[in-house]
């Protein structure tokens, strides 16, 4: 794969441009440094990928490298990507024009597709010009043209956009309510990570509803109480109700499960990560019994409620599921994550297959009993 140039190269001012290596492909280590600091070779960015909330907040920190005030008219053009199928010698005829109040400018092309491949070719065969051209596109296969061409040509760069990890979900909330001055209680925080999609735009609108009910609350740290108070009525319905048939084995109420969740707008990655922090919780929990003593171990698992369905339900899956076969399914929801970030398969079709084949395997368990 190119490389694109390193530390070594200049600004077209002489100041040193970023001091990070880094191939055409933007890994997700080097987005932030990227996003603070594009290298002044590269003539347009191509950021893609499943979380749209990302794409587009990660298209406007690009933006604002160039202009600060994204809506100056002078320094910002927007163009759709149907225009530039339509007139593919447009998007270079604007990297080569100078604004005429001074300045870099920035040209966005939203939403764009493999339409704008042929324009993006006009560019690179440009001459002068400093404008930075960013485009922002849905969820590009590896078969994608337009990926293909960002990721090999040294001049473009591609900036993948993937719904955040469980991990990066608890690190953005923790530090959202800390800038805010308050703290998570670790039940709430838990919940809170179960509950949301790993689109970014949808979690800092969520994220942001809880701070603002926080607001006129002298009590600096956020409960379990105050996140289902705010976020309740937006977690996806019936995600439970899923967990329960596919860990007991219930193909028919699964089918059912599913059917209503997906009806209703629910979020495949959102169900994916459900299932992997009940599997999660139950490896932990059994691995810590000592002589098939679960009350011991209960306590391990975080934001499980002291009784109720809820926890009837737990035991139920612990005595269902030993640690090897806890194991091998945390592997198979793994792997069904992985394929929804980088397959081209529906994200809801890897979620079903996933779902049934763990019920599949609970299912055989309980006949073999």
């Amino acid at each position: 794969m190119a490389s694109l140039p390193g530390a070594s190269s200049s600004s077209p001012t002489g100041s040193s441009t970023s001091c990070y290596k880094h191939s055409v492909k933007i890994e997700p280590r080097q987005a932030e440094a990227f996003l603070k600091k594009p290298d002044a070779k590269i003539r347009a960015v191509v950021i893609y990928g499943n979380d749209d909330g990302l794409v587009a907040e990660r298209g406007s920190l690009l933006a604002k490298t160039v202009c600060e005030d994204l809506k100056d008219p002078f320094r910002v053009v927007d163009i759709g990507g149907d225009v530039l199928k339509a007139d593919p010698a447009r998007l270079a005829d604007e990297f080569s024009a100078m604004s005429l109040m001074g300045g870099r400018r920035v040209i966005r092309v939203r939403p764009a597709g493999e339409e704008s491949v042929a324009a993006l070719e006009n560019l690179i065969a440009a001459g002068a010009g400093d404008a930075l051209v960013v485009l922002e596109a849905g969820n590009l296969t590896p078969r994608s043209n337009l990926r293909t061409l960002a990721e090999t040509e040294s001049l473009l760069a591609a900036l993948p956009c993937y719904m955040d990890t469980a991990e990066a979900l608890e690190g953005l909330v923790e530090s959202a309510a800390r800038a805010a001055g308050f703290a998570v209680d670790p039940a709430a925080l838990d919940w809170i990570v179960d509950r949301l999609g790993g689109d970014r735009g949808q979690t800092r609108s969520e994220v942001e509803k809880l701070l603002l009910y926080k607001s006129g609350d002298g009590n600096r740290t956020i409960t379990l109480e105050d996140a289902v108070a705010v976020l309740g009525d937006t977690a996806a319905v019936g995600i439970d109700d899923v967990i329960a048939a596919t860990f007991d084995g219930e193909i028919v109420a699964l089918d059912r499960a599913l059917d209503r969740v997906f009806a209703e707008g629910g979020n495949s990655i959102q169900l994916v990560r459900s299932l992997q922090r009940h599997a999660d919780q139950l490896h932990l929990v059994s691995g810590h019994a000592k002589g098939g003593n679960f009350e011991s171990a209960l306590f391990k698992a975080r934001g499980l409620p002291r009784g109720g369905p809820v926890r009837q339900r737990f035991e139920r899956h612990l005595r269902a599921w030993p640690l090897p076969r806890l194991s091998a399914a945390l592997t198979t929801i793994l792997d069904a994550e992985i394929d929804c970030k980088r397959t081209g398969m529906p994200d809801e079709t890897i979620a079903r297959r996933l779902c049934l084949r763990l019920a599949q395997a609970a299912r055989q368990a309980k006949a073999r009993r």
